[in-house]
């Protein structure tokens, strides 16, 4: 599990997703949340506006396996 800084208070899960390295676009990362591979607090997130605050865990699940990143 890494944890990913963010400057404001706040960031989207789309933005995140690629701050993280979980997702290498923004196209990407809608492909990831219409799959259905993404969870936030171990709950399932379709939204890539979703906001997240420091302290949320995100998950996507890949073909090799999940990586996790919690936002800093």
């Amino acid at each position: 599990m890494s944890q990913v800084p963010i400057s404001d208070d706040v960031i989207r899960l789309g933005q995140f997703l690629k701050l993280a390295g979980l997702a290498d676009s923004g196209a990407h990362a809608r492909e990831l949340l219409e799959d259905g591979a993404v969870t936030v607090n171990g709950q399932d997130e379709s939204r890539r506006g979703r906001q997240l605050r420091r302290g949320d865990v995100v998950v996507v699940d890949h073909p090799a396996g999940q990586t996790t990143a919690t936002v800093g």
